[in-house]
């Protein structure tokens, strides 16, 4: 009894500790990645004009924080279910994700109107922050309760 509980102590302090990794990269955004999205999105950027931007800089930039990001909600998510099915299937999802978010983002970016701003910056927004994890958590739990409510019957 006492292991398990050791082990339950060690899987949320572990996780934990990765959430503060989370909240560091969102903190330090402005300091670690080129982006002047960021500025522009906090103004009334409804009424402004997109500024310059490097496009290779700001995609190597947006490409490493979507990476950070994905490769420590993917470790929650292990650590949360201790799964290598799971994990694997997140990791496809997360793939296709980037290709098809970036994608979107880099046509918005390159064909941009003021009515595209708000495309833009949820776009953006799905690929700066870890918003999948917000939703693989719940989901595979109530997979992993239904699968256990349907081996007890």
């Amino acid at each position: 009894m006492e292991k398990k509980v050791n082990k339950n102590i060690l899987r949320f302090l572990q996780i934990g500790v990765l959430i503060l990794l989370l909240a560091c990269i969102r903190f330090f955004e402005q300091d670690l990645f080129y982006d002047p999205l960021i500025i522009f999105f906090k103004s009334d950027y409804l009424l402004g004009i997109i500024p310059p931007m490097d496009m290779a800089k700001l995609m190597f930039n947006l490409t490493l924080r979507y990476t950070l990001n994905s490769a420590i909600s993917l470790a929650i998510i292990y650590f949360s279910f201790r799964d290598l099915n799971i994990l694997k299937f997140s990791a496809i999802l997360y793939a296709v994700l980037y290709v098809l978010a970036t994608s979107v983002f880099i046509f918005l970016v390159l064909n941009i109107e003021r009515e595209h701003y708000l495309a833009l910056f949820y776009v953006r927004r799905f690929l700066i922050h870890p918003l999948f994890l917000l939703i693989l958590l719940p989901a595979f739990y109530y997979y992993r309760l239904k699968n256990y409510k349907r081996s007890k019957d």
